[in-house]
């Protein structure tokens, strides 16, 4: 061992502890070998979509760690949690600008090989949709235990400004899923247009209708009775 190398104390096949600890070999072996492959380019496409899933499984677990934080009102420690899952999220909008270095006739041969298989069936997407709205129900309860309506969280936030910046936060993840889910849309139509269907048969313009689903309708209506209650009492010229 050379002087000053420390030496491995994890268990595994592999030769040091980064390589246990982080299970590489699994890892990656968990993509087709070359020889199996329609086209070069399914590595490319595999990697995109397993590294989303491994974020959107963080952003599950850190949802819910953020859900019990809001029932324990441990309101900062909440919104810093949803921060994480908010990332993650973008992560998986970066992670779209490598599909678009593929050209469209790269992707078509790719996309031999996938079957069925779409963005629809996505586990970590699906189960995402799933539990972010059953982070309304504690967000209102905390609002009750505060006493205050959620207008006027917005209009005398002074003794809740913890409250305020967790309904930002709220805010920051909607916003977030409505820019990757427009962002996903843009890069089908880029790889196969927009008067065709993707791989489940579904139309891309059935996939571009759904892209604008808020998931907390509330947050984005606050905001217009906020226009409206600004324009009748203040001076607007």
């Amino acid at each position: 061992m050379v002087s000053g190398e420390a030496e491995q104390i994890l268990p595994g096949a592999d030769s040091t502890d980064y390589q246990n600890y982080v299970r590489t070999s699994e890892l990656l072996s968990l993509q087709k070998p070359v020889d199996e492959r329609a086209h070069r380019d399914e590595l490319l496409f595999t990697v995109t979509h397993q590294a989303s899933e491994l974020w959107l499984k963080l952003a599950l677990e850190d949802l819910a760690e953020t859900r019990t934080l809001i029932e324990l009102q441990k309101v900062l420690a909440a919104r810093r949690m949803l921060a994480r899952v908010v990332l993650a999220i973008k992560l998986c909008e970066e992670n779209l600008d490598m599909l678009e270095l593929m050209t469209p006739w790269e992707y078509q041969k790719v996309r031999t090989a996938l079957g069925h298989g779409s963005g629809f069936d996505s586990p970590g997407f699906n189960s995402l949709r799933a539990d972010l709205p059953t982070m309304w129900a504690p967000f209102e309860q905390l609002l009750r235990s505060r006493g205050i309506e959620l207008i006027d969280l917005f209009l005398n936030h002074e003794d809740h400004e913890d409250v305020l910046a967790l309904a930002e936060e709220l805010m920051n993840v909607d916003e977030a899923l409505l820019d990757w889910r427009a962002r996903h849309v843009r890069v089908i139509e880029r790889s196969i247009g927009f008067d065709v269907a993707g791989t489940q048969g579904t139309p891309v313009e059935v996939v571009a209708n759904l892209r604008d689903r808020k998931t907390f309708p509330l947050l984005w209506k606050v905001r217009a009775e906020l226009s409206r209650l600004a324009e009748a009492e203040l001076d607007f010229p």
